[in-house]
């Protein structure tokens, strides 16, 4: 034993004198293969898509396999972990130890005599021996630390409900994310083969000016003036068809499919329900103040910083502890080698009092802070919900103009086109009635874009999303199935129940 020991030190000491530590940059090999297991993971079990994407398969499909809802879920699941793990600390703590020790040479001592104070006429004795193993187990709680551990635990419990609330949240902004972006992608695929064939019309029609103008058959300012108007047209196609491009990439993105895929949707019907601005202000009100995740978290909040007020109260308590062991050692001086014992001990920090105001007070404080937060998220909400409405109702307007306009300006485009075959219209009035017609296509679909927005914006602040708390391990048939019930009851108007709201 002894010479394992010296072995061991000499070992440790050097490995301590020869150990250094270097950077290290990250080689290609270790970034690559680093991102090939992360591609992996992220497309492990991701369902292929097969036919058509469809607004409820969007949604459903990014509930599912988004990478962001996918660490929401993780952090809920984080944060239950640590409310499972701190329970356990309001347990009494079990202790076991095992211990060895060797000295080089004899534990001697001496004794005086207690009335004479004169060393004792008996012989230095030997009370220990030169080496010896110690052991022992038993079991140590404290009053404290208990009280500490279970209110720890009890806001431990809080932050499992605060990490739903923001995993709702999140749900939400991923199905407003999701909504505008199938939109842009609806108009996209409407929109892209004609304005594709205007852009090449007007390339067309933009060399045959410029031809005139080299031959000089006409006044060189006419051509020029034709060419402006082509130029602008060019300008404002190419622009709009750089907006539409990047649609199906972010929808791509949400949704969990090869970025470079070629899918196609299906356009819903496109009517915009206004069916909600009829729901009476004051039941909204009720639903938004019950339901809205951020001031439920407000709320969760406020009990955490009350909890945490009462820890500091428990600091001012005297700590009082027990603990029971049974204990062996080898010692060959010892009578009796093994033994129990039991003891329980009161302990008080006095200058704890002095900093017990100051602690007080900063509880106090912090409880106050998380009120104040709370009522003023709850202004915050109204306000929201207010301003969510208009929105929804001013968007509403806005699709209502804008696809009246289209439909208009399609009509005046249908007509030139006609003339400009019975060459009664020029080339250059025929494309440029096509530009504006398809600008006001766009701006319709923009529109209904927007007032989709505006609703899921609307559906959020009510708190209003689907129920769908086994989404990791629900099929995306029954899962799509699931949303789309919810987008139904969505379009019918109808509020939750608020009786056992949780």
């Amino acid at each position: 034993m002894k010479a394992a020991f010296g072995v061991a030190g000499v070992l440790v000491l050097s490995g301590c004198a020869s150990f250094n530590v270097d950077t290290a940059q990250l080689s290609t090999q270790e970034i690559r293969t680093t991102l090939q297991q992360d591609k992996a993971t992220l497309q492990r079990d991701v369902e292929p898509l097969t036919g058509p994407l469809t607004l409820d398969g969007a949604v459903a499909r990014a509930i599912k396999y988004n990478a962001d809802r996918r660490s929401r879920a993780m952090e809920e699941a984080v944060a239950l972990g640590t409310f499972e793990a701190g329970k356990f600390d309001m347990l009494p703590k079990l202790i076991a130890a095992a211990g060895y020790r060797d000295r080089s040479n004899d534990l001697i001592t001496r004794s005086v005599d207690f009335v004479t104070g004169k060393p004792s006429l008996a012989n230095p004795y030997i009370s220990s021996s030169r080496e010896a193993t110690t052991s022992e187990i038993g079991i140590s709680w404290s009053l404290l630390d208990f009280g500490q551990s279970y209110y720890a635990a009890r806001q431990n419990a809080d932050r499992v409900m605060i990490a739903g609330e923001r995993r709702r949240k999140a749900l939400h902004n991923l199905i407003l994310d999701v909504r505008t972006a199938y939109w842009r992608v609806v108009a996209a695929q409407k929109l892209m083969p004609l304005l594709r064939t205007t852009i090449a019309d007007s390339e067309q029609a933009l060399k045959d000016a410029r031809k005139a103008e080299d031959d000089r058959i006409r006044s060189p300012l006419e051509p020029l003036r034709y060419q402006r108007q082509l130029l602008e047209n060019l300008r404002l196609l190419e622009t709009i068809e750089q907006e539409l491009s990047t649609a199906r990439v972010e929808l791509a993105t949400l949704t969990a499919l090869p970025l470079a895929s070629d899918f196609t949707v299906v356009e819903p019907a496109s009517e915009v329900n206004t069916v909600w601005l009829e729901q009476p202000l004051d039941k909204m009100e009720e639903t938004v103040l019950l339901r809205n995740p951020d001031l439920r978290e407000g709320i969760y909040n406020a009990r955490i910083a009350q909890q945490e007020t009462r820890r500091a109260l428990l600091k001012l308590f005297p700590g009082l502890s027990f603990n029971y062991g049974a204990k062996h050692s080898t010692d060959d001086f010892l009578i009796n080698q093994s033994w129990n014992e039991v003891g329980a001990q009161l302990s008080f920090n006095l200058l704890g009092l002095l900093a017990a105001p100051v602690q007080m007070r900063l509880a106090d404080a912090g409880v106050a802070l998380a009120d104040q937060r709370r009522m003023a998220m709850q202004m915050a909400v109204l306000t929201q919900l207010h301003i969510a409405r208009l929105q929804y109702a001013n968007t509403a307007r806005q699709y209502e103009r804008s696809d009246a306009i289209a439909q208009v300006d399609g009509r005046i485009a249908q007509h030139v086109a006609n003339q400009a075959d019975a060459q009664k219209q020029s080339a250059l009035d025929r494309i440029s009635q096509q530009s504006t017609s398809v600008l006001s296509q766009l701006r319709r679909y923009q529109a209904l874009s927007n007032a989709q927005a505006a609703a899921s914006r609307l559906q959020a602040t009510l708190g209003m999303e689907p129920s769908v708390d086994a989404s990791s391990s629900m099929p995306l048939a029954a899962l799509t199935e699931v949303v789309a019930t919810s987008l139904q009851s969505w379009n019918q108007g109808r509020l939750p129940t608020l009786e056992g709201t949780h």
